[in-house]
């Protein structure tokens, strides 16, 4: 007998947990590359944090009034088009989840090797997959309990963190909010759109419960409260991190690095409270790779539901957990942290998944059009203006990549085309089955 359905509060420490881990502890070095004003880079998180929210109170209203797991996979597919749908599942199966679980896997391999010596950040990473891995294959009562109490861990250790640092600083940094003359221009330039990629990067995740949408109690009434309530408490969350950070340690020793948690700390405590925080920090990262790992395979499994070319994804155990998918994502989430860099993997699936949450949010005009609303069930609060903020944020930044990193950019319109010949095939492995 299949178990209980996930209940609201895992469902929020779900959201939650997928948003904060890598972007937020390693974006602040990249962005100092070329913005040096407080004011401009609390706005970024700011900006991120809204695009977030408008997103996902438009997502609530695709998932409430079409109430399947699989997320941008099942919107886009009862939306447009089947052939969207595959695009987007591919992207999910081949990048949207396996990319997102290396760079957290990687960033607490990274935090874990800064702060205790001998410890390969590679294979600290690769085993918190296959541990993840193994632990989320068994039911969902196993898995739910321990997504509730690793993100309770994990906020627990920010907000430590973040007061502990505030009280035991020597010299703390000047942080000026009040905007100057100069903030003008970079709020409207090209490095505040390009840093934008890493802040919507850190946001990601605020859409995963509509990916376990058929797993809730009640989704139109309760996926949009989860939504809101996960993404405006990891906005707020995000904002006093980076206060901290530039508060505390000066903008030269964090610029073009990952482990900023552990300069900070370094900051604060000094060389052996700064490696005990670190192993704090890492620790909070396991809660991140448990919620993908936890989210992924769900959009996976519809696919193979779907789809002949990806049966094997549908196979579930007797509790009807995704096990195969799972197994799948986590193996080639550990491939990526073998093969690739951590800054090439975050640009690349920035990219690429931005365009798949764009069409996705265009979407909500799309249901409204068709009359696909369900009686009843939530509509988007701000209705047009939500959407059309997040749509005119993400366009920005999706062209700035474009322009400022071409590699990156063009690599994942051949990844949104590959999947499009990938439809196709799968088409024809069907009509050859159904001749068979």
């Amino acid at each position: 007998m299949i178990e209980n359905r996930f209940s609201r509060k895992a469902a929020v420490s779900l959201v939650v947990a997928n948003m904060i881990g890598t972007g937020v502890f390693t974006s602040l070095g990249f962005q100092l590359a070329d913005i040096r004003s407080v004011f401009a880079l609390m706005m970024l998180w700011l900006v991120g944090g809204i695009a977030a929210l408008c997103g996902a109170l438009t997502y609530a209203e695709l998932g409430a009034n079409l109430p399947r797991s699989g997320g941008e996979y099942n919107f886009l597919t009862r939306l447009y088009h089947p052939a969207v749908g595959f695009i987007s599942g591919w992207i999910s199966v081949t990048v949207g989840f396996a990319a997102p679980i290396a760079l957290a896997a990687m960033t607490f391999g990274a935090y874990l090797s800064a702060s205790v010596d001998g410890v390969s950040p590679v294979l600290a990473a690769s085993l918190l997959v296959m541990t993840m891995t193994v632990l989320h294959c068994f039911s969902r009562k196993a898995s739910g309990s321990a997504q509730v109490f690793l993100t309770a861990i994990k906020v627990l250790l920010i907000f430590a963190f973040c007061v502990l640092v505030v009280i035991f600083v020597d010299t703390p940094q000047p942080v000026s909010l009040i905007p100057v003359s100069a903030d003008t221009d970079i709020l409207f330039g090209g490095a505040f759109a390009v840093s934008l990629i890493y802040v919507n990067y850190a946001y990601t995740g605020w859409n995963a419960a509509t990916y376990i949408t058929s797993e809730l109690d009640d989704p139109q009434r309760s996926l949009p409260m989860i939504l809101f309530v996960g993404t405006l408490f990891v906005m707020l969350i995000y904002l006093a991190l980076n206060f901290v950070f530039l508060y505390t340690a000066p903008m030269d020793s964090m610029q073009g690095k990952i482990e900023i948690g552990v300069i900070v700390a370094e900051r604060a405590f000094g060389e052996a409270g700064g490696k005990a925080m670190g192993i704090g920090l890492a620790l909070l990262l396991i809660s991140t790779v448990s919620a993908m790992v936890i989210a992924g395979p769900r959009v996976l499994q519809v696919i193979g539901e779907d789809f002949a070319i990806f049966r094997f994804l549908s196979a579930t155990n007797k509790n009807g957990v995704p096990a195969v998918a799972i197994v799948c994502l986590g193996t080639l989430s550990i491939v990526f942290i073998l093969t690739a860099t951590f800054e090439s993997i975050l640009v690349f699936s920035g990219f690429i998944l931005g365009v798949n949450t764009l069409f996705t949010v265009i979407g909500v005009f799309v249901i409204r059009w068709r009359k696909l609303n369900i009686d009843g069930a939530y509509r988007t609060f701000g209705y047009p203006v939500t959407p059309i903020i997040y749509l005119l944020i993400t366009l920005w930044t999706l062209s700035y990549i474009l322009i400022n990193r071409p590699e990156e950019g063009w690599a994942g319109i051949a990844m949104i085309v590959t999947g499009l010949l990938m439809y196709f095939v799968s088409k024809r492995v069907e009509r050859y089955q159904a001749i068979r």
